[in-house]
């Protein structure tokens, strides 16, 4: 490092900051809010299937092409969704007025450049498709089963190596864990209104994380399961078990 020249250092030193960890991890609460999508390409239609899931208040989406002219299944279904809203009209500065979340997903480095200085003057969170350093968010690699949602990045540095590490996470993780996320669900407001310390419900819930419970119910054993709630839940919860394991052994 010595023998580079101190311009070329001090370059390098930059860039090596720039490309480390530079990005807040955050989920979004999107109910009540609006979104938008410029460009519906492939990338742009995992986009609006990905912002479906999280029930916004609306998705404007802009493209080129008429909505009667669509005739792949998939995409129409995502565009019938009450929650989209379609335009078949070029990208204006203000459209983004009022958005949470902006997408620039079009084919021209120019159309996104031109979405991510509107969001930037207006403080707009924007994802860039074609140069993530261009916007203020990147979308990371995530894993779904159920409640339970799992999100990986590598700061932009390599979205194969995030496939790669996802891959490898849904075989570990597999099935095993989603009803257990919506029985702690439906633990947790029970245990909120016995009205205790953070402490001890920090231990109930440590309780039952800690036990087999994910085991049981993966093996569909109501015996087991009702017997870890019993030793693990305050007793005036334990007329609430059966409906607690509802569904799921």
């Amino acid at each position: 490092m010595n023998d580079l020249p101190k311009a070329a250092f001090y370059k390098m030193k930059h860039t090596l900051y720039k490309t480390g960890m530079r990005y807040y991890p955050l989920l979004l609460d999107l109910h009540g809010k609006h979104c938008l999508i410029v460009g519906l390409g492939k990338v742009g239609q995992r986009k609006l299937a990905t912002l479906l899931k999280a029930n916004p208040e609306q998705i404007t989406v802009l493209d080129t092409f008429a909505f009667n002219e669509v005739t792949d299944k998939d995409l129409r279904t995502l565009l019938d969704s009450p929650l989209v809203s379609y335009a078949q009209r070029s990208f204006e500065a203000s459209d983004v007025t009022g958005k949470m979340l902006v997408f620039a997903s079009t084919g021209s480095r120019a159309v996104n450049n031109a979405i991510a200085k509107a969001c930037a003057e207006q403080n707009i969170l924007c994802n860039v498709i074609d140069d993530p350093s261009a916007g203020s968010f990147t979308v990371p690699a995530h894993i779904e089963k159920g409640d339970l949602l799992i999100t990986l990045s590598t700061g932009g540095a390599s979205p194969a190596l995030s496939r790669k590490i996802k891959r490898e996470l849904e075989k570990q993780v597999g099935d095993k864990y989603a009803p257990v996320v919506k029985l702690l669900g439906r633990i947790r407001p029970l245990i909120l209104e016995l009205a205790n310390d953070t402490a001890q419900n920090t231990a109930v819930f440590r309780s039952v994380v800690s036990s087999d419970i994910a085991e049981a119910i993966q093996n569909k054993d109501r015996t087991a399961a009702e017997s870890i709630l019993r030793s693990t839940l305050p007793v005036t919860l334990h007329s609430n078990i059966g409906a607690l394991l509802h569904e799921l052994i």
